[in-house]
């Protein structure tokens, strides 16, 4: 179409003067908001997680994130770089660490968070003190696994056809039960009800409820969440869609993982982007007039140096004269 745009050199240069100063004031507005609520609520229950920007142990940065799940916003942000901590399979707990001082420092007296199982998390929480419990979803992903691998076992097929109600069983154990006693004498009550047994020993669960038989920049990456986190924030509870006779719409979706099962999904209003027409008033109207005070607050955030920082970079005659040597005596 012969159109003529503008560089990456240029976006990158615009997006640093004036996008990202906006997006991170926007940020710490609404956060600063956020954590004033949570310091005068009676009751704070947070649910945390680390996503990683590479698999296994390669990743240059991890975010971790902790949500309020009453409201079903997001707290806060925390972007750590794999070399801060001495390796990428310590983010995951310095994000924590550093979301729960921001909380602490803000005043929030947390009741309880949920995460997974990671090991460095279970042990620094218990030394806090901090009531911890474990994300059903994390428990019922590593149950599964196990599950898939028994049912490989010739004299462990039928555990095949019980896999999804098994795991089904855990979720149901874990969303119907008021305390942990009944957790556990629900999850026992397993064994009986697959040999059609449903009358059972523990009073604290004594029969079965069923009827019979029925790389980039550090600021790149840290803008880029907060601006995901203010996207998410906004359209957290969206209505459903009604049909002109007012009947709420679902779909079915069939994810892969359920092997030909399905989902049963609310079909949500469209996402509004609000925040972006907030964020270009910004821009428009302040920061393009005098963006230095925002820059400074940019400036002011910590950034680890680059993972390269701490290797021995030779000079470029050096590299080169080695480079040459190195190819002579292989032609030789």
């Amino acid at each position: 179409m012969q159109l003529r745009t503008h560089t990456y050199d240029a976006f990158r240069r615009h997006a640093r003067t004036y996008l990202e100063p906006a997006i991170i004031h926007s940020w710490t507005e609404w956060q600063t908001q956020k954590l004033q609520m949570l310091s005068v609520a009676n009751s704070v229950i947070l649910g945390g997680d680390m996503r990683a920007d590479s698999p296994r142990h390669s990743a240059k940065y991890g975010s971790y994130t902790t949500m309020d799940v009453q409201t079903n916003e997001i707290a806060d942000i925390q972007l750590v770089q794999s070399n801060e901590v001495g390796g990428s399979s310590y983010m995951e707990k310095e994000g924590l660490i550093r979301n729960l001082d921001l909380l602490h420092g803000s005043g929030v007296k947390l009741d309880c968070i949920i995460t997974d199982r990671h090991p460095q998390i279970q042990k620094f929480l218990r030394e806090r003190k901090i009531t911890h419990y474990y994300d059903v979803w994390h428990v019922a992903k590593g149950l599964s696994k196990k599950l898939k691998q028994l049912g490989k076992d010739k004299d462990c097929a039928l555990v095949k056809k019980w896999h999804k109600s098994i795991v089904n069983h855990l979720y149901w154990c874990a969303t119907s039960s008021v305390s942990g006693t009944e957790k556990v004498a629900k999850w026992k009550s397993l064994l009986n009800h697959i040999q059609d047994v449903h009358s059972h020993s523990d009073p604290a669960f004594p029969k079965c409820l069923h009827p019979l038989k029925a790389s980039k920049d550090h600021s790149v990456v840290s803008t880029r969440l907060y601006l995901a986190a203010m996207h998410f924030n906004e359209n957290a509870e969206r209505p459903q869609w009604k049909t002109a006779k007012g009947k709420l719409m679902y779909r079915l979706l069939f994810p892969k993982a359920k092997r030909g099962g399905y989902n049963v999904k609310q079909v949500k209003t469209e996402p509004t982007i609000c925040y972006v027409l907030d964020l270009m008033r910004l821009v428009f109207e302040e920061i393009i007039h005098d963006p230095l005070p925002y820059l400074d607050a940019v400036q002011r955030i910590l950034v680890p140096q680059d993972l390269c920082a701490k290797l021995d970079r030779p000079s470029m005659d050096d590299a080169v004269a080695e480079h040459v040597s190195w190819f002579s005596q292989g032609g030789v």
